[in-house]
């Protein structure tokens, strides 16, 4: 009976611990830096810190934009938009980001009322 107990709960760990860390998401990357999966998404330019390809290792070749607010999408790194995005980023190699429209926008978790 114990047994079983140790059982379910380990399942239910595993079961809690996947759905908040699913790799179907946008945002998720391993430890290694590498995307799991990549979308379509665009991200308003006021909205984006940084812009970086995936290391040359990732089976899932990936365009990574992390958000103001630190959130990390991986997008695919054939989509037109994301290309563009990525070149505007790669002529400021010393900077964190370009200057305005990038990077213009508070992480909304952080607003007053």
């Amino acid at each position: 009976m114990k047994t079983l107990a140790a059982f379910i709960l380990l399942t239910l760990i595993c079961f809690v611990h996947h759905s908040s860390a699913s790799p179907d998401s946008p945002g998720f990357r391993t430890t290694g830096g590498c995307c799991m999966n990549h979308t379509q998404m665009i991200i308003p330019k006021r909205k984006v810190k940084h812009v970086v390809e995936t290391p040359r290792g990732c089976t899932t070749k990936a365009i990574v934009i992390t958000s103001v607010c630190d959130k990390e999408y991986c997008i695919d790194p054939d989509f037109r938009w994301a290309k563009k995005l990525l070149a505007e980023f790669e002529k400021f190699p010393d900077e964190t980001s370009p200057r305005a429209p990038f990077n213009s926008s508070k992480c909304g978790k952080y607003r007053k009322k």
